[in-house]
This record gives structure tokens, sequence and C-alpha cells, in this order.
């Protein structure tokens, strides 16, 4: 079968690689219909994370088909339409019991293993461990352009950014970054209440989609960025929650200067260096920040929201490509500000 292959920093090749088979009783073969590129992807081919070994298959997010079925999988059978998302839990281990299968004992100590420990769904195929407790059902009425989100950067800007943030009734809430993860997070803030959403960025574009995606304000970045959030806060004191969704030093200090006394800065981005925070300033204002890896325990309660129209997903979705034009596909999501790309979305030709 063909997969994209990572060859070490900077270096990918769409090639033949061993079709994908079980190998535990626990393991399914899922064809994927349906795939995409993440932001996490980009870091890993900057040389980010280091634990991905030369020679991996990247990817983890898809849609598809399941094509061959261990002998110990009992909820799923061969021809059922699945969602494969980013995180594998075995089910039983102290992690995943209490809900944070980001930490999966079983699997590795991290749930995040397709195109970090084991070869991931940018591919033909792929083999799914844990079958029973990682994947789900996708109902027939909703299409893969909408279900493909529910995959990572849904969730992660609803469980990383919203819940963790603690966005409550009423609160308003600057989002840094409007790209899928951060347009992500600002279709749920509106699950729990929040007033006022203010969308920062640098593309007018990924701003006016904000906007089309429930944010209430913008503001494009700039000398005066903090001046201006702070301005549309209730009393000029700053956001009760500041959402950074880039990973880059320079956004997450934009976060941390917008938050009021007593706010909470929720860091979703995925960091590749280190971030000198001003604890002298911030201290005394009694901000909490939080970051971490998704858990993906929300995709039952997206995937209600997304079937009933509540969550309109497909609008991530702006660019399509033939599964091997990936190359070309990669291109244009790295460049995704001059390509006006939020997500791309992949499947076979």
């Amino acid at each position: 079968m063909k997969a994209l292959v990572y060859h070490g920093p900077g270096k990918k090749a769409w090639e033949d690689v061993p079709d994908a088979a079980v190998q535990d009783p626990t393991d399914v073969v899922v064809r994927v219909d349906t795939t995409t590129i993440c932001g996490t992807d980009l870091h890993i081919l900057e040389g980010d994370v280091p634990t991905v070994a030369e020679g991996r298959v990247l990817g983890h997010e898809a849609i598809g088909t399941i094509t061959e079925v261990g002998d110990a999988v009992h909820a799923f059978a061969v021809g059922d339409r699945v969602l494969v998302p980013a995180i594998t839990r075995c089910g039983r281990c102290a992690y995943c019991q209490q809900g944070t299968p980001s930490h999966c004992q079983t699997v590795g100590g991290i749930g995040w293993i397709f195109g970090h420990l084991i070869d991931g769904t940018q591919a033909e195929s792929v083999r799914v461990p844990f079958a029973d407790t990682s994947l789900y059902t996708v109902p027939e009425d909703v299409p893969d352009q909408q279900a493909i989100v529910l995959a990572d950067s849904l969730p992660t800007g609803y469980e990383v950014g919203v819940l963790a943030g603690g966005v409550r009734p009423g609160d308003t809430v600057a989002v840094v970054g409007a790209g899928a993860v951060g347009l992500s997070a600002v279709l749920t803030t509106g699950l729990w209440g929040a007033a006022r959403v203010i969308a920062v960025d640098t593309n007018k574009f990924r701003l006016e989609k904000a906007l089309d995606f429930g944010a209430t304000d913008m503001v494009e970045v700039g000398p005066d960025t903090a001046v201006e959030v702070l301005a549309l806060s209730d009393d000029g004191l700053g956001v009760d929650v500041a959402i950074e969704a880039v990973g880059f030093p320079e956004t997450l200090l934009t976060a941390a200067s917008l938050v009021r006394p007593g706010g909470t800065v929720a860091n979703v981005g995925v960091h590749g260096t280190p971030v000198e925070l001003p604890m002298q300033d911030l201290w005394i204002k009694n901000i909490s920040i939080t970051m971490g890896l998704v858990d993906t325990v929300s995709i039952p309660t997206l995937l209600k929201m997304v079937a009933s129209g509540k969550i309109p997903a497909e609008k991530m979705g702006t660019h399509t490509f033939a599964l091997d034009q990936i190359d070309q596909a990669y291109d244009v999501f790295k460049h995704a500000a001059d390509n006006l790309a939020l997500k791309v979305v992949l499947q076979p030709a």
C-alpha cells in the first residue's frame, strides 16, 4: 500500500510500505476513506517531536471502513464506517479509567500513538489497536467532511481550550490563533455560554472566518493588540479566559497579556521551543495557566452536536486533495495563511 513516510526533519515521501494488518486480537484494519493534516504533523517535520522515528507513517486522524477484525474485537465488524481518533485507549489502565486516555499506560504512556509511536493514518489503510475502546461509529447522515474534524481539532479546541479554560456563562473569551484548533474553540465556546468571543490573529481571512464561526469581535495583531482586546472587555481589565491555539512563545505571551486578574490562560498550541513567562507580573494577578494533550473523551457529545447541526463542522474543510496529492496538500497547509486554508481534506482518487 501507499503511505506518507517520515524520513527525518524536513523529509517525507509518499511511497510503498507493507500493507496494514491485524497484529493483536484487539486490532482492526481500517481502509482510509478520508484523512487530514494537523499542525502537529508540521511540528514533527520541523523536528520538534524527536520521539517520532524515521520510517514512521504520519497522520493521526481518519474516517474509514473496517476491512479486517481481530478475534477479540466485539463492538465492530467488517464494513463498519468508523472515526479513528487521535487518541487510542486500552480502557483498563488507571488513566483510561479516570477519563484521561491521553496518558494510556498500556499503549506506551501516551494515547497519541498514530503517526507517533506506531504507523499512522496518512495511508491507504491503518492498523487500529484496542478498536473496541478507541473507535467511534459514524452515523450515516454525518458526511466525512464533517466527521473528520472530530478526530482531533474539534475536541482539542473544546477540551484543552474551552473546558480546561473553565469558560462559563457570561464570560469574555479571547482566542489567540484562528487556525483549525482556534476556530474549534470559537465554535464550542457557545456551548458554555460565553457572552463575548474575541478572535486574535495576523490573518484577515482567518479573522473573518472566526466571525463566521461565532466570534463576536476580531482583533488583527499589531502593536496595540493587548490594548484593543482589553478595551473590548467589560471593564477594561481583560478577558476571563484566553485560549492560545498556535504554539509560539509570542502567542502564549500575548494570551497571558490579555487575561484579567483571576482569569485563565488555556494553552492549546504545541510548543517546540521553551517559553519564558513574566512570572513577576503574572503571579500577583492570580492567573491560572492550563495546558495538555487532548483526551478526545468529548467525541460522543460533539458528534451529537455536529449531527444535529448545532456545530457546523463542515465549514472547517477549505481544500480537498486526492490522497496521492498529499505533498501538494502539505504545501498548502504549511502556507495556510497565503492559501486561505483551514483544514485540508484528503481522500482516495
